[in-house]
């Protein structure tokens, strides 16, 4: 049973895509057999529960095809392991708060913890529950759940929400603990100092020695730096090994990030890779409701439901919108009516239609596939040209209000019904070929909210 196992695992890895392999089957063991079938063993009984969810078809199928027969496949969590108290730290090390921050020189400096972003005000719905429920199992149990935990996700989907709720979380639970949060780019600007001041030992001492939990937003910007990459996957090292909790944050995933030497990109693949993608229209309405009542507005629903349709993409950009409308009704003295949140956002709507283009798509597109936008606009039908063409036709009609035959005009004169045939070929292949709905949701994240 152990030998069908193995063989649907290779069978699996070759139908989805790095990220999902590493993220969801890659953690599943082999515990035993049954009369009917087998059974397969993870660590988080949440993690359980999502892969039945939303894997145990394509789980059954690749067992029953290595199997040549179908068999029961079931998904168990596996019994807790006792847990070691924590290994004091040593006196030499003792000496800085429990909580540090890095983007000072002074490390006796504390972490400037937003109050707001707790677990508690983060809404909750199906685009970022896996995320919630493993940044709060990190911030229980730090370096025993996933260990790094590596959350991807578009500019203002509450990424760094996230983290500082693990570092209130972490440091409520267990104050011993010693919290460094970075963004990269400060990471890189004290390696550039570091070095110009000579100081490199007491630079690798604060992050290697002196760090229980490391923090890091927006990864990605490490890509092309190798300098600060080659101190980073030291750094990395050092604190993986001495079981210490690292998680990361990046608009990107792992294979997406260009430039990136290959040992980063292995090592941000070891834990849990998990996205963010944006809230849909109820959760987009609980996250205006949870900010209007923490600000003492009075949201009507109406009102509440215009806005969830405004701004879609970026939950930031959302609550940014409620702040503004709830302050121009305030001085002006008018109640909140959807009449006048029209009136007092016009400029963000005009804003975002111009933001939304067909040309701005097909040049998004380009970049990202790393092709000519004339290309994409031109007549060649290899596939290395045709692939991204059809994805930005597919882009374009879902997130402009273009009709085929003006988003064919922008394509360089292509008939309405080839934009037509290229939207359905990538409507289905999203619902699919997971790889597929992977590059769409790359896209999609970078599109302006």
């Amino acid at each position: 049973m152990t030998e069908i196992w193995e063989s649907a695992l290779a069978a699996i890895r070759a139908r989805v895509t790095d990220e999902n392999f590493s993220t969801y089957f890659r953690p599943l063991r082999f515990a035993r057999s049954t009369d009917d079938g087998l059974v397969l063993e993870v660590d988080d009984p949440f993690f359980g529960d999502w892969v039945r969810l939303h894997y145990q078809d394509l789980l059954d199928d690749a067992v029953a095809e290595a199997a040549g027969r179908r068999l029961a496949v079931e998904v168990v969590a596996a019994p807790p392991r006792p847990v070691a108290p924590p290994t004091p730290a040593p006196a030499a090390v003792e000496a800085p708060a429990p909580v540090e921050v890095a983007v000072a020189v002074d490390e006796t400096t504390s972490f400037p913890l937003n109050p707001h972003y707790t677990f508690e005000t983060y809404v909750v719905g199906p685009t970022n529950e896996m995320a919630d429920a493993a940044s709060r199992a990190v911030a229980h149990t730090p370096a025993q759940a996933y260990n790094p935990l590596f959350l991807y996700g578009g500019t203002g989907l509450g990424k760094t929400h996230l983290l500082h709720a693990i570092a209130h979380t972490v440091k409520a639970r267990n104050p011993r603990l010693r919290i460094t949060y970075v963004s990269a780019e400060e990471f890189t600007n004290q390696v550039i100092k570091s070095i110009q001041q000579r100081e490199m030992e007491a630079f690798r001492a604060r992050y290697r020695s002196r760090c229980d939990v490391l923090l890091v937003d927006d990864v990605h910007v490490l890509a092309g730096k190798e300098r600060t990459q080659e101190e980073f996957f030291y750094t990395f090292n050092a604190l993986h090994a001495a079981q210490k909790q690292i998680v990361l944050t990046s608009d990107k995933t792992p294979s997406e990030m260009q430039h990136l030497e290959d040992r980063l990109r292995s090592r941000f693949q070891w834990g849990l890779i998990t996205d963010i993608k944006p809230p849909q229209f109820e959760t987009r309405v609980a996250i205006l409701q949870a900010k209007a009542e923490r600000d003492g507005v009075e949201l009507p629903e109406k009102v509440a439901h215009y806005l969830a349709g405004l701004v879609v993409a970026n939950v930031r950009e959302l609550e940014g919108a409620l702040i503004r409308l709830s302050a121009y009704a305030s001085i002006q003295r008018k109640p909140l009516t959807v009449q006048f949140a029209e009136e007092a956002l016009r400029d963000v709507i005009e804003n975002r239609n111009r933001a939304l283009t067909v040309d701005s798509i097909i040049d998004l597109v380009a970049e990202h596939f790393d092709v000519k936008a004339t290309d994409l606009c031109g007549s060649r039908r290899h596939r290395v040209i045709s692939h991204p063409r059809s994805i930005a036709m597919y882009l374009c009609r879902k997130h402009t209000q273009a009709s085929y035959p003006a988003i064919g005009r922008g394509f360089g004169g292509k008939d309405h019904s080839t934009v037509m045939a290229a939207c359905r070929k990538i409507e289905r292949k999203v619902d699919d070929d997971t790889s597929i709905r992977a590059e769409v949701e790359a896209l999609e994240r970078k599109l302006p909210g």
